[in-house]
């Protein structure tokens, strides 16, 4: 038997989510190549925060449970490259959503979807970064390959006090960029200056309609936001610069005009965390574990227990919390 948090539809098709004892034979099956990992933490991400409580239609199937993080020991393997006693993460692949995933005390998945837990991180650690770290890595690790250097500019982050745009701050910091952080929460700019952040602005200067080109000045962006707030970034970064876009707080719309990369030949480069190929996450993991400060960790994670995370799952969509929620699943 295991504990897990597991959504049920209502009859007025409401979403449920309670916290639930469920016998380990409830776990999904597979032909071949599944995994059985005895978890030891996940998060609270966005996308679960949407999906515990219903306010978006993230879930797939039903009953589901969410959590599209984990860390833990393999218990049983019918995969080739995982024996019982692996130490693992697991990010994305639609767990959580189509297939159960991380908000449990046991979880089966296709082994195709691990990574090894790189060494010099602690389980505890690794799902302090979680996807959001995972995600800050692959965008910077995305500028770099477009050539964008430290001596090259300043670099925004927007959504910056969130879960991806607190690890951006701390990463490219680290790595000698000079970092502008946007956040709409004027209180939290010790916080981004303590991660790294040469300046911070207010988000209300990006997040309305704005000109189709702007006085240049990013060489590089990491926005986490979307709608206007990426637009003017476009519009405003340097020619021959790179702007990575990985979310959608403000929405999923982006109002702008094709001058920004017609006429000062900006290059837009999304980022996906959900289906990145196995070399692109093992590349981004072990960059964390040697390029992610350690005491930005601290400053940026908080934990909960398993019961306590169906309340941070709608305190994460209110924006009332900062930086990244770890669950201990044990707790």
């Amino acid at each position: 038997m295991f504990r897990a948090i597991y959504l049920e539809k209502s009859p007025d098709n409401a979403t449920v989510a309670t916290l639930k004892e469920l016998d380990d034979d409830a776990l999904p099956v597979f032909e071949s190549g599944g995994v059985t990992v005895d978890v030891a933490y996940s998060t609270i991400n966005y996308k679960d925060g949407l999906a515990i409580t219903g306010k978006s239609p993230v879930v797939r199937k039903w009953p589901m449970v969410p959590g599209i993080d984990f860390v833990g020991t393999v218990s049983a393997s019918d995969h080739a490259l995982w024996k019982t006693g692996d130490r693992v993460i697991l990010n994305g692949w639609g767990v959580g959503e189509s297939h159960w995933g991380g908000l449990a005390q046991r979880a089966r998945v296709s082994g195709d979807w691990l990574v090894r837990l790189p060494e010099g991180i602690e389980p505890a650690q690794a799902m302090s970064i979680g996807t959001a770290g995972y995600t800050a890595m692959l965008c910077v690790l995305a500028l770099e390959a477009q050539g964008v250097k430290p001596d090259a500019g300043e670099i925004l982050v927007t959504g910056a006090t969130g879960g991806v745009g607190s690890f951006a701050v701390a990463l490219l910091a680290k790595l000698g960029y000079r970092v502008v952080a946007s956040t709409g929460k004027d209180a939290e700019k010790p916080f981004l200056e303590a991660l790294g952040a040469a300046e911070v602005i207010d988000r209300a200067t990006l997040a309305s309609a704005g000109k189709p080109l702007q006085k240049e000045r990013w060489a590089g962006v990491v926005d986490a936001v979307g709608s206007h707030t990426l637009a003017n970034a476009c519009a405003a970064t340097k020619y021959g610069g790179t702007v990575t876009a990985c979310g959608l707080a403000q929405g999923m719309d982006l109002p702008t005009s094709v001058a920004p990369f017609i006429l000062r030949a900006v290059k837009l480069i999304g980022v996906d965390s959900v289906m990145a190929p196995r070399a692109l996450r093992e590349q981004a993991w072990a960059r964390l574990a040697t390029d992610l400060p350690r005491g930005a960790i601290d400053r940026i994670a908080k934990t909960v227990g398993l019961a306590e995370a169906i309340e941070a799952a709608g305190q994460i969509l209110t924006g009332s919390i900062r930086g990244r929620v770890v669950v201990d699943v044990h707790r």
